[in-house]
């Protein structure tokens, strides 16, 4: 079951939500309305699932960035998010896929007890000049159904992610013995 607006305002009064800077004007039916954040990373070179990823990372300026299509940016979100109750679900919108910005379609999961400032996938179908701190996409809290497991408690590969992050598929990769 999703949250809506109002649930999501009582979950963050009682602190079973935290989004930090939170903002009530940002909430919608059911969402929240989450922000793209300052720094981007470029990933233009050929990728290796077996090798970490080189980038260049920038501030992007008050006066905006172009993203350009056949690059892949990784960008992070403006607000940091936390539930020990509640899983989370991260999308663009209607707002940037109108611009035809497509982001964060693969890990769109945040597990209980994950609190991150989400790394975001971002390609672009055209030229599109984009801004810190814009409106970028909605966040869903989720009820999770059984018994929960926080993620901080596994020890997850992404567990001390601070924002941008980039794959860490080589780490399993080399631990199972694969190529690196």
């Amino acid at each position: 079951m999703i949250l809506t607006g109002r649930a999501i305002a009582n979950a963050v009064a009682r602190g079973d939500i935290a989004i930090d800077p939170y903002d009530p004007c940002r909430l919608s039916p059911n969402a929240y309305d989450w922000r793209l954040g300052e720094r981007i990373r470029t990933c233009e070179d050929v990728l290796d699932a077996a090798r970490p990823t080189d980038f260049a990372e920038s501030v992007i300026p008050d006066a905006g960035m172009t993203l350009v299509p056949g690059v892949l940016y990784l960008g992070v979100t403006h607000e940091r998010t936390w539930s020990e109750r509640y899983a989370q679900f991260l999308n663009g919108d209607r707002t940037i896929g109108s611009l035809g910005i497509w982001v964060h379609v693969s890990a769109p999961l945040g597990h209980t007890g994950h609190a991150i400032a989400w790394t975001l996938e971002i390609r672009v179908a055209r030229p599109v000049r984009v801004y810190p701190g814009m409106t970028f996409g909605k966040l869903v809290f989720l009820h999770t159904f059984g018994a929960t497991a926080s993620y901080q408690q596994h020890g997850r590969k992404y567990t001390a992610s601070t924002g941008i992050d980039i794959s860490r598929l080589y780490q399993e990769l080399l631990s199972d013995g694969g190529q690196p």
